[in-house]
Parts: structure tokens; sequence; C-alpha cells
């Protein structure tokens, strides 16, 4: 065996932990059923790795867990907002971007954000310009403008 593949392998074991923001751990309802599913994930890739003996799957699996028993220890659900008068986390918000493009987005928690599937992320710059504005209003995005035009 080469000296080079006992070295990969014995360097697999160190794996940086992934990276946790410093924003608040807000998330929704479904968010916190996520994380949980996310967990037990990792934590059934973590037997089964520790099974088969393989330790770069086994390394992987350890910082998976890492990661989501840190955002599970640390998830706030945050209530659903009682009113529409103002963005808020966990409300979906329709903008009219300049291009007459209409765009609708439901802000959530970090990990459970997919903007291609219409969730963005509480710290995303998109919602920061969002939060505290109403119907109406016109906030600078991405170098452009937008009009809010329904929040539900």
């Amino acid at each position: 065996m080469s000296r080079a593949f006992v070295k990969d392998t014995e360097d697999v074991e160190g794996l940086p932990d992934r990276p946790i923001s410093d924003l608040p751990n807000d998330v929704t309802a479904e968010g916190l059923r996520r994380i949980e599913q996310a967990l037990a994930a990792a934590e059934a890739a973590q037997a089964a790795a520790q099974s088969a003996g393989d330790r770069a799957a086994l390394a992987s699996a350890r910082r998976d867990f890492r990661y989501w028993n840190a955002r599970r220890a640390t998830a706030r659900v945050a209530p659903a907002p009682l009113d529409n008068s103002v963005v808020r986390f966990g409300h979906t918000v329709t903008i009219v971007r300049e291009d007459d493009r209409r765009q609708t987005f439901r802000i959530v928690g970090e990990d459970e954000a997919e903007p291609a599937h219409g969730t963005i992320s509480h710290g995303s710059p998109l919602a920061r310009a969002l939060f505290g504005k109403s119907v109406g209003d016109v906030v600078a995005i991405a170098g452009s403008e937008a009009e809010i035009v329904e929040i539900r």
C-alpha cells in the first residue's frame, strides 16, 4: 500500500466541522422537523459507516451529526406571524421588480431555505431588506428596486 494512500485515509478523521452561522437559529415548525430528520439520518449514517468500517464515511457522518446536533440544540421555533401588516419571519412575500417580474418567497430559517423552491433565509439580503416593510413599500434589492405587493 502506498504511504500517500495511508496518509489520505488518516486525514479523513480530521474533517473540519461544518460552519455554523452566528445568526439566531430561528426556524419554522417544518424547519425543526427537517433538522430532526437530518439529525436522525446522520445518526443512521454514522452507525452504518461504523458497521462497514468505512472511515471516510464515518468521519463525514460524525461531522454531519455534530452539525445537526448543534442546530437542533439552538433551534428556536418562531411563532407564525399574527398579522400581515409588516414583513416578519415566516411570512410569504410577493414582490414585483422593476422589470415587472413577480416573485414570491417565504422567509424561513437558514437550514430550511431553498430559493429555487421559494424559501429564503431570514439572514439573506433580500429578507433583511423586506423585514418591517408593508405592502406598497419599495425596497432596494441587488442594485434595483422592488415593490411589496402582498404579505401573507
